[in-house]
């Protein structure tokens, strides 16, 4: 049996104009012609990019943050991450995050995925980085970040998701690939 050539449902934009210009997130809106052949309106958030470190101590421990997240006012548990500076290589960014915000460098570094968290509003992506060989070199926050760093086993980690300890999506994510990296299983 041969495989059928998927649908295209692509949309084509017809006229863009900006809503909202901030210093991190450009809220766009456009008009797009759909398949069908009508028109709708699509809003959405243009975003830099983010990169995303599974920095493990051992295979069976890793380093979450605990942080203050405003949008929702409380404190999330996170793996590191950060975004990507204009012209930036993501790798550079998550070795700049790991060492900004934990304080660790890493000997070995593997890319593991790019994740796409928010498709239906919004262009970010964050790249996931696998980080080993740690060497604590000390961090060097800036000066508006304020974060607790944890060194975990991994097992702890996986059950605080269990447990609705860890909701962020992306630690999520990320932590179910430390998980089948620990494994063997990828």
């Amino acid at each position: 049996m041969t495989e059928k050539e998927p649908e295209d449902f692509s949309e084509t934009p017809l006229d863009s104009e900006p809503v909202f210009d901030g210093v991190l997130l450009h809220v766009r809106r456009d008009a797009v012609l759909l398949p069908n052949g009508a028109r709708a309106t699509r809003e959405y958030i243009r975003h830099p990019g983010a990169a995303m470190v599974i920095a493990r101590p051992d295979p069976d421990s890793i380093v979450l943050e605990r942080q203050f997240r405003y949008p929702l006012r409380r404190h999330f548990i996170e793996l590191p991450a950060g975004k990507i500076d204009p012209g930036e290589d993501p790798l550079a960014t998550a070795r700049r995050e790991l060492r900004e915000e934990c304080g660790y460098a890493a000997a070995h570094w593997r890319h593991l995925a790019t994740l796409h968290p928010c498709i239906s509003y919004s262009d970010e992506r964050i790249e996931l980085y696998l980080a080993d060989g740690l060497t604590h070199v000390g961090n060097a926050l800036d000066e508006d970040e304020f974060l607790e760093v944890m060194t975990v086993p991994l097992a702890r980690a996986l059950a605080w998701v269990r447990e609705g300890r860890i909701t962020e999506a992306k630690a999520v994510t990320g932590l179910l690939w430390a998980e089948k990296i620990r494994s063997g299983e990828w």
